[in-house]
């Protein structure tokens, strides 16, 4: 076997203006595309439903499709970028999405929109694997910190934005509209990072795909959101009993190839560095709290306060409003304060929120939602960029590629897990569903809160 060394320029230092600017543009379109996909169809499956000619239940296929591919491809396109190259992966990630939105735009049949969905995730899955790392190698290293703040923000306001930007869209075109924005945006952003995207600065020489990794790595992580998503929509007690012993085969026979690997897929080199263990444990509680909230919160507002869908959209708007003026803040002081001090007080806020709306009176107006919802995002805008920060940089930069895939895993994890505890909870609680939501992610926000100040004493490697 060929032995592994690093080779390369290990002193690389970002870029220089003006290259910078194009190229973080570039990263942040990107972003926008693959994170806004995710949920921008949720507010169009009725319409869409309909159009086709295929029950309800069908038709949330067009999100779960999306959904799956990208959590089944993240880690192995991460890995891709570390041996062969971030920007031909990302680039890659651009083109496949930017064609899949073209093939969507053109789909006449729900089997075709959801084969279109799915090669959209693949293209999204190359983008969120490698763009952290990217920005990693675009920012100087002391303005990294500012730099992981504003990606933050990107994602944060990407990620709640997508209905409405879906509603405006829908109320001057056909669904098919949806898909056709992002083709010129797609192109744009290709170009752009074709030019002005560096490549990477280190390799490491003798390391190969493993490509058997790969695909254990899409049959467990496909089956691990596959058995949340199950449970949301009623499946039967049998195939989800049987989906969650096959995920527990596989899981361990992943995970034991995984442990004997120098540099696994699954990157349990990193995981075993208790700073960027906590870091990863911190984010997905706190997505699992963030999606909490976010998918309690609209149903409160409907049935609790009899808000229609355009004043619940812009009670919902004060989160991400708030969040896109607190993340690059918290990014800019990250090289000030400790992360895990910085992170663990953001944490605390967003608990407060938390708590405030779960015990909210039933008379109060649109505003008293609304500074609760705010104090919720500027709790998690502290965290965010400080927390990301510090998972990127308790990697060596030869694993960055893993450690940003690692980064979006945790993330989706998170996500997924907060939706379906949504569902039991409207399973088990009914109309006190939204209210539990809220007292659940207060709890889990407290709870990694401690993970975060824990940061503090936690050893590097």
């Amino acid at each position: 076997m060929e032995e592994e060394r690093i080779t390369g320029n290990t002193q690389w230092d970002g870029l220089g203006r003006p290259a910078i600017f194009y190229a973080m543009i570039s990263i942040w379109c990107g972003i926008f595309l693959s994170v806004v996909d995710g949920n921008i169809c949720n507010v169009a499956l009725p319409v869409i439903a309909q159009e086709l000619g295929v029950p309800s239940a069908d038709s949330i296929w067009v999100i779960n499709a999306f959904q799956l591919v990208v959590m089944m491809a993240l880690l192995p396109f991460s890995t891709l970028g570390e041996l062969y190259s971030y920007k031909k992966v990302y680039l890659s990630g651009v083109a496949v999405f930017t064609a899949a939105s073209a093939l969507c735009t053109f789909s006449h049949s729900l089997l075709m929109l959801i084969v279109s969905r799915a090669v959209q995730g693949l293209g999204a899955a190359m983008i969120m694997s490698v763009n952290t790392s990217i920005a990693k190698l675009v920012f100087p290293r002391r303005h990294l910190g500012k730099g992981v703040g504003i990606n933050a923000t990107v994602v944060a306001l990407s990620a709640v934005s997508g209905p409405s930007i879906a509603a405006v869209v829908l109320s001057l075109a056909d669904w098919p509209w949806l898909f056709a924005i992002n083709i010129p945006v797609g192109i744009l952003t290709f170009l752009m990072g074709w030019r002005f995207l560096p490549d990477n600065p280190t390799h490491i020489e003798g390391r190969r795909f493993n490509i058997g990794d790969a695909l254990l790595n899409a049959a467990v992580f496909g089956l691990l959101i596959g058995c949340i998503e199950m449970y949301s929509h009623d499946v039967s007690s049998p195939v989800i009993i049987g989906a969650v012993v096959l995920l527990g085969v596989l899981g361990t026979v992943y995970v034991r190839t995984q442990l004997h690997r120098r540099y696994p897929m699954l990157p349990f080199d990193l995981l075993r560095r208790p700073l960027f263990s906590m870091s990863v444990i911190t984010s997905i509680v706190s997505y699992t709290a963030q999606m909490m909230v976010l998918v309690g919160m609209p149903f409160m507002l409907l049935h609790n306060f009899g808000m229609d869908p355009v004043r619940t959209g812009a009670v919902m708007t004060s989160w991400p409003f708030v969040v896109m003026f607190i993340a690059p803040l918290s990014g800019s002081l990250t090289g000030r304060i400790h992360p895990g001090i910085l992170g663990g007080l953001g944490l605390l806020m967003m608990s407060a929120g938390c708590f405030l709306l779960s015990h909210i009176p039933a008379d109060a107006a649109p505003v008293d939602l609304g500074w609760r919802l705010a104090l919720c995002g500027a709790g998690f805008g502290f965290f965010q960029s400080p927390n990301n920060h510090m998972l990127l940089t308790s990697a060596p930069n030869h694993r960055a590629g893993s450690a940003s895939g690692m980064l979006s895993t945790a993330r989706l994890t998170g996500q997924a897990t907060g939706a379906a505890l949504i569902a039991l909870l409207f399973h088990l609680c009914s109309d006190r569903a939204p209210h539990d939501a809220m007292l659940i992610a207060g709890a889990l926000t407290v709870c990694s809160a401690i993970f975060s100040f824990l940061r503090l004493c936690a050893k590097t490697s």
